[in-house]
């Protein structure tokens, strides 16, 4: 007499086989996804076509390579030069990159690493908190208190370190400098953040095991923290500069808003999105004006495809450094 085994129900089927009927979902739901997915980039091409669309009038009145490359931004004379607001965007997320990246990565390190377990909240808090002031306050702090505190040492600065590039000459009140260490502060929290979070990543046994070897806590986050935790840092600070050129109102309250290149860091200056959001208004009735400022942000909105491109092909390098630096066994060496 045949035996029946346990798991097998009526009809043959094993009682761990999905039925059919169970598994109906499944391509409608890998649809939806897929086509969520798709939206995106529709979108993405929607904003680029429509951008250019209402951009063309400034390009065919300027033409695209002068309007890129003249460093003349004159509204009253027609004359739509956006070289002074390319490098003033670029050089202000510049800085902001340069004093805000290390200030957030030494915060994550110290807060996952060195802080003693009881305050490690209050300080994630703390931290966290900078991302909830509006923008707004963070410009008008940095109009009132920044500017007038902050000019003579940078004064000193200019005057002492001269011959450095980009560097010398009368401070201006508002200038690229102020708006660079306003967004380094802006962006501390999400840099901060998502390097605390790849860090906390790190495995106990890698630690360990460079500690057993006689480094010290400083050589261990040198050699086993920071390689494991490359790729991650590396894509919190393009996220921060993404932040960084898209900030608006901040920005146009300490910048100084003079449509000229100036020739260092304390020189006012003006960026792509301040632009945009000072002189919109006036452009409503002048469709050439209006193409201009649509037109930079069409430039800005290519600056930021170029940003998470690179972003994306550095956090893949990284991903590669560290993982050939774990697969060797005197890695930590």
């Amino acid at each position: 007499m045949a035996t029946t085994s346990p798991d097998v129900r009526r009809g043959g089927r094993s009682i761990l086989e999905r039925s059919p009927a169970a598994r109906r979902a499944d391509p409608l739901f890998r649809g939806i996804l897929t086509g969520l997915a798709g939206l995106i980039l529709v979108l993405i091409a929607f904003f680029f076509v429509f951008l250019i669309n209402k951009a063309e009038p400034a390009l065919s009145h300027q033409g695209v390579f002068s309007f890129l490359f003249t460093n003349d931004w004159n509204p009253s004379k027609a004359i739509y030069g956006a070289w002074p607001l390319v490098a003033g965007t670029l050089l202000t997320a510049f800085i902001a990159l340069l004093i805000g990246v290390p200030v957030a990565v030494a915060a994550a390190l110290f807060i996952t690493e060195l802080a003693p377990r009881r305050v490690r909240g209050p300080l994630v808090i703390l931290v966290e908190l900078l991302a909830a002031v509006p923008s707004v306050v963070y410009g008008l702090w940095g109009f009132f208190v920044l500017i007038p505190k902050l000019k003579p040492a940078e004064q000193w600065f200019a005057d002492t370190f001269s011959f450095l590039p980009l560097v010398g000459g009368n401070v201006a009140g508002p200038n690229y400098f102020i708006a660079g260490l306003i967004l380094a502060i802006m962006i501390l929290p999400i840099v901060s953040a998502i390097s605390r979070e790849v860090i906390s990543t790190v495995p106990a046994d890698l630690k360990e095991a460079s500690l057993a070897l006689g480094a010290t806590r400083w050589e261990m986050i040198r050699m086993a923290v920071l390689p494991y935790s490359r790729s991650g840092i590396t894509g919190a600070a393009m996220l921060g500069l993404g932040r960084a050129i898209g900030e608006t109102i901040a920005v146009t309250l300490v910048i100084g808003n003079s449509p000229v290149l100036g020739k260092q860091i304390f020189d006012q200056g003006y960026t792509l999105a301040a632009v945009i959001a000072s002189e919109f208004g006036e452009a409503a009735n002048d469709r050439v004006h209006a193409g201009a400022l649509i037109a930079a942000g069409l430039v800005l909105f290519i600056l930021t495809l170029l940003i998470n491109a690179m972003a994306r092909a550095l956090v893949r390098r990284a991903e590669n450094k560290g993982t050939n630096v774990k697969a060797v066994p005197g890695g930590l060496g």
